[in-house]
C-alpha cells in the first residue's frame, strides 16, 4: 500500500509532462494555462474532503472515540464486517496506553528512537541527493545536452515519465519478494554507477554519435533504478521503524528533511551545472 502513493507521484508526473509538450500547454502563450490547471486538484479536494470521515486509528488511539472510529472504518470499508479490524485496534490501543506520548525532542533524546529516526532520515536524504528530482526537473535540457532536438528532447522526458510509472507499478510485486534492503541496495547502487557513467558520456558527447544514444539510455536508466526501490521504499519504511506513538512525530520529521533536500536540489542543480561547464 505505501508503495501506491509513489505511483500517484509518477502518475502525476507523468500528466504534467504530457500536459508540458509544446504541442499541448508547453508554449510561452500558454504556459499560463498550464500553471493555473495546478488549482484544480487543490480545489477537487476542498470540495471532497469535508464528505470524507476521520481516520478510523486517529479516532481510537488519538482520541479514544471507539464509536466514531467504527463508524470511520465501516464507511472506508464499504461493509460493516469489520470486527475482527476493530479488535486489532483496540488491542493496540491498549498497548499505546502503557507507552509515554513522545515529543519532538524525545525523539532525539531518547536512544531507542534515536537510531530509527537517523535510519528514516538518512534514506529520505540519499532518496533527494541522489539527484533524481534535477533530472525530473531538467530532464529536456540533459536530453538537449546529449544532442537530441528540441521535440525529439520532449518525447525522451515524456518516455521516462512512462518508464518511472512501468518501473514504479512493477516494485510493487518486488518490495514484498525481494525485500526493502535489498531493493535500496540495487537502486541506489545502480543510480552510482549509472551517474559516474553519464558525467563521463556527456563529456565526450561530441566525439561520437553513440555516445549521445548512450547518454540518454543511461538517464532512462538511472530513473529505472530509482523507481526499483529508492523511489517508493522510503515513504513507508519510516512508519515500519516506529510504534504508533512515535510514528506521527518521525514521519513529521522525516518527510520536513525530504523536501528539504528536494528544495536544495532544485535549486542547486543548475548554478552546479553552469560553473561545472564554465571550469
Amino acid at each position: 500500500v505505501g508503495t501506491v502513493y509513489q505511483l500517484v507521484i509518477t502518475i502525476s508526473i507523468l500528466v504534467s509532462q504530457i500536459l508540458g509538450l509544446e504541442s499541448v500547454l508547453g508554449t510561452e502563450a500558454l504556459w499560463p494555462v498550464l500553471l493555473a490547471l495546478t488549482v484544480v486538484p487543490g480545489i477537487f479536494q476542498l470540495a471532497t474532503l469535508p464528505l470524507c470521515p476521520e481516520s478510523p486509528k486517529y479516532l481510537l488511539l488519538s482520541k479514544g472515540q471507539e464509536i466514531e472510529a467504527q463508524r470511520s472504518l465501516t464507511w472506508l470499508r464499504g461493509t460493516i464486517e469489520v470486527h475482527d479490524e476493530m479488535d486489532d485496534m483496540r488491542s493496540e490501543y491498549e498497548a499505546m496506553k502503557m507507552l509515554p506520548k513522545v515529543t519532538l525532542k524525545d525523539m532525539f533524546m531518547n536512544s531507542m528512537l534515536r537510531i530509527p529516526l537517523f535510519i528514516a532520515m538518512m534514506v529520505m536524504i540519499c532518496q533527494q541527493l541522489s539527484g533524481i528530482n534535477a533530472v525530473m526537473f531538467f530532464s529536456t535540457k540533459i536530453f538537449k545536452m546529449a544532442k537530441l532536438d528540441d521535440m525529439d528532447a520532449q518525447y525522451a522526458t515524456l518516455g521516462m515519465g512512462s518508464i518511472n510509472v512501468l518501473m514504479t507499478v512493477v516494485s510493487l510485486v518486488l518490495v514484498e519478494r525481494a525485500g526493502r534492503k535489498t531493493l535500496l541496495l540495487i537502486g541506489f547502487s545502480g543510480m552510482c554507477l549509472t551517474c559516474v557513467l553519464l558525467t563521463i558520456c556527456l563529456a565526450y558527447v561530441n566525439s561520437a554519435a553513440w555516445v549521445s544514444h548512450f547518454s540518454i539510455f543511461l538517464v532512462i536508466f538511472f530513473v529505472v533504478m530509482f523507481a526499483t526501490g529508492p523511489g517508493s521504499i522510503p515513504w513507508f519504511l519510516v512508519s515500519e521503524l516506529f510504534n504508533q506513538s512515535a510514528r506521527p512525530a518521525a514521519t513529521s520529521l522525516a518527510v520536513a528533511v525530504n523536501w528539504t533536500a528536494n528544495f536544495i536540489v532544485g535549486i542547486a542543480f543548475l548554478p552546479l551545472q553552469v560553473r561545472c561547464v564554465s571550469k
